[in-house]
């Protein structure tokens, strides 16, 4: 049940996630973190089983901290993503990981990114994405709402508006909601809903 959205502004991407941890119609706890930051500029809002939600991301953030470490220069936030994309495929066809994610990024040249990437390795640029059931309640409102020049109090707003509506209407909505946000200054939470 987990509920992951982006939303990509001026100069920042902000993501939201749930905090749930559940198996099956097990609550195991509230306050996981599914946005996890590969490095300073750049994070992952990821869903799944939890096993393959924190081995992926796990194994995709040292790996690209091993670059870094190796070249002396840090991946582009669309060159994670691809990378991402790719092990994602590689893995489908051995043992595949059963997670969707929003790659949310911001570099000094090109700006801010926002990618998704479901379990079959299918990538998109997005300016808004989700994935999970609430998801089919967001996008909608969002593709009204959404526009090129949008400020972080405008995007927080939309996320409360999201996050509204999928407590109205997702019978098994998550009780809350943690929002992050990626610019120039790197990751910080901006709101606990």
């Amino acid at each position: 049940m987990d509920f992951l959205c982006g939303l990509r502004g001026r100069d920042f991407v902000m993501v939201c996630s749930d905090t749930s941890a559940v198996q099956s119609i097990v609550t195991m706890k509230q306050d996981e973190d599914k946005l996890v930051p590969v490095d300073s500029h750049r994070l992952f809002a990821i869903s799944g089983e939890a096993g393959d939600r924190v081995n992926f991301s796990e194994y995709i953030i040292a790996n690209v901290r091993l670059y870094a470490l190796r070249n002396g220069t840090q991946l582009t936030t669309k060159a994670v993503a691809n990378y991402t994309r790719s092990e994602l495929a590689t893995a489908l066809r051995k043992s595949p990981y059963q997670t969707n994610l929003l790659m949310a990024g911001y570099d000094e040249g090109s700006g801010p990114a926002l990618y998704w990437c479901d379990y079959l390795a299918t990538l998109h640029h997005m300016n808004i994405c989700g994935t999970g059931y609430g998801s089919y309640f967001v996008l909608s409102m969002w593709d009204k709402l959404w526009h090129a020049d949008l400020t972080q109090d405008e995007a927080l707003e939309m996320m409360r508006k999201a996050v509204a509506e999928v407590r109205a209407r997702l019978v098994v909505a998550p009780p809350k909601y943690l929002v992050k946000v990626v610019d120039r200054d790197g990751i910080r939470t901006v709101a606990e809903l």
